[in-house]
Formats: C-alpha cells, structure tokens, sequence
C-alpha cells in the first residue's frame, strides 16, 4: 500500500515501540542513536531503528559503545529484542562511510523516514522520532519538500500549514509561524488568520500531547520594540493584534504582541507555555542559545507523534566520537512522553 493512501483513521496511539528513522547515515545520527540506546535501555519504552543494519554495525565497530545490534524482521518483535540490544528493521541499507554523504545514503534517510512513518499510521509504533537529515542531499533522490515537518503533513493527508513546527527544551518551547521563507517575505505572509490558525494547533497540542490544562501562548512582535505604535511598522496593530484578540475571543489564553528582545528574557519565561514567533530565526535562536543539547523539534498537529532533535547533520565531526547525544536522547524521551499523554487523553 502506498504510504500515501494511509489514512490518519490508521494512526493509533499506545504503548507499542517508536520507530527511529536513521537520518543520513553519513552524519551523527547512527552515533547518537547508539549512545541513546546505551543510556536509555531500561528507562524508556522500547525503540527499534527502520533500516541501517550494516551502517550501525559499521558506526559501533568504528566508534565502540556497549551496544549489541539485533536485527529484526517485524516492528513487533522490537519489544522482546529490546532488553537485549538496539532492535534494527531489515530493509534498506548503505555502507558507513561517515562524512561522506551520497545518493545510497540519501537512499537510505528517505527509506528510513517513510517506513518509521508508515509504521506509526499502521498502528506498528506509538511515535517516531527522526534522526537528522540533509536536505539537498536528500532533494538528489526525488525529495520534494522544504524539510521533513512538510513531508508529514502530506502523507497524513493535511495541508501544510496544518503541521506546526515546535521546538522544545526544557524551560522554553517556541513556535514559527513561517518557516523556511526568506527574511523578505515574512511581513507579506503574516496574517490574522494564519496566527489564529497556528495558535489554535499549538493549544490543542499542549493539552493533548503535554498535558498542559490551560496553555498560556505569548506572541512575539515583528518589528523592532513591537513596532513602537506604528513607528517602526504597523503589522502589530493592523495584523498580530486582531489575531490575539480574536483567539481570546475563542478562549485561548493568547498575549502579545512581545518584542523580540524581551521574549525570552529570564522574567518572561516562566509567563508563558510556548512562544510564537512570526519568522524561523526569532524562535530558533533562543532554543539554540539557551537549550541547544537538548532541544527537541515536535511536530504539532498530525495524527501521529514525531520528535527529531534539534540539529544537523554534523558531517564535519561525523565519526569523530565528538557528536553529543542529548538531544536524541531528549527526542526519544519526549515522543515516549507524548505517546503516554495520547492514551490517557
């Protein structure tokens, strides 16, 4: 069946394993995957890893960490297999060639992420998070989207702007209201109607995959100082205003608009659950700066859950044993989190 044709009545939610997909081979994602096996077996519930079999043995022979791979034919044998060592889903494969990236990779990551996400709306797995990827390098192999947020959204059947990227640690969570745009064409796509949009999914999923009663949602300004009354730009008053006002209209505990620069103060932090930023660098900086080794990218929205950390590829420090794993570890942890907030929901 195409993964296409796979509807989100498919996506059950439970205690059943996640799914890692293996992300390009070439950079750190086999490593971390490892020493996130290492540190979690026993804490978390169980994960299997879809595809890379000789990759991660070619990854744990090179830079050794007391991990034991077993190779698995079916998603259902991840739980028993566990106990004993990382699970690994036999399908497609590459060589470990660390810092190296190329089209059998590529190959792979592409593989990799469709079958973890086709496990997940089988009902095969609870979540999946996802190790990172190369973007260009994947684009080489007939990859057709801006990032992989995008690429979940359409095969679980939604409109792009119904999947909302969140990144997450663990005193801050912000939200872009646009993504991958040019600086240039953010003030043309910012509307009433898109904050009111995104804010709506963020409530939704704070209180359903976080547990979060009552969400509190700060809304960052565009413009310097929020525009200074017009001053320095009018998207304040004319746009992001009407927006905040028409969410609490809907009950949605919404405030703003916050200047940039005093969002994400040490006073501010505590006031809200999520900060919705209106372009990709006003949301990303602060989690970078304040939480980079452990910042989770969520997916907000789908029918499934997905976590990914926070990072790149790194092919430039790929099999040097430098690559930190906390936050694939904190990837993990979190859409295990998720998973269980689903059930009792």
């Amino acid at each position: 069946m195409p993964i296409s044709n796979i509807t989100k009545a498919n996506a059950a939610v439970s205690t059943l394993p996640l799914a890692l997909s293996i992300g390009d081979p070439a950079g750190i994602g086999p490593e971390v995957i490892l020493s996130a096996y290492h540190e979690l077996k026993g804490l978390v519930q169980p994960f299997f890893v879809v595809g890379g079999f000789d990759v991660l043995r070619g990854c744990n022979e090179a830079l050794p960490v007391p991990c034991k791979i077993i190779a698995i034919a079916e998603a259902s044998e991840a739980q028993e297999a566990f106990n004993d060592g990382l699970p690994v889903l036999l399908g497609a494969d590459a060589s470990y060639t660390p810092g190296k990236p190329g089209d059998e990779g590529a190959a792979l990551a592409l593989h990799s992420l469709a079958e973890a996400v086709r496990a997940v709306l089988l009902g095969k797995a609870s979540g999946v998070a996802t190790a990172p990827v190369s973007k260009s390098q994947l684009a080489k192999v007939g990859f057709d989207f801006p990032g992989q947020t995008e690429f979940l959204a359409s095969v679980c059947g939604l409109a792009p702007d119904d999947a909302v990227m969140m990144l997450a640690g663990p005193t801050l969570r912000t939200v872009p209201l646009t993504v991958h745009v040019a600086l240039s064409a953010v003030a043309g796509l910012i509307s009433p109607e898109l904050i009111q949009h995104k804010a709506a999914i963020v409530d939704a999923a704070l209180k359903r995959d976080f547990g979060i009663a009552s969400p509190r949602l700060a809304i960052s300004g565009l413009n310097p100082h929020s525009g200074e009354n017009g001053q320095f730009g009018d998207e304040e008053v004319r746009v992001i205003e009407p927006a905040i006002e028409a969410l609490k209209s809907k009950g949605i505990d919404a405030f703003g608009p916050v200047p940039g620069d005093a969002l994400f103060t040490k006073i501010m932090r505590p006031q809200y659950d999520a900060a919705l930023c209106m372009y990709h660098d006003q949301a990303l900086i602060p989690i970078k700066a304040l939480e980079f080794d452990q910042g989770v990218n969520v997916t907000l929205g789908l029918p499934i859950i997905r976590t990914s950390p926070d990072h790149g590829t790194a092919f430039d420090i790929a099999g040097t044993g430098k690559a930190d794993a906390n936050a694939m570890i904190a990837a993990i942890r979190m859409a295990g989190q998720m998973a269980r907030a689903r059930v009792r929901a």
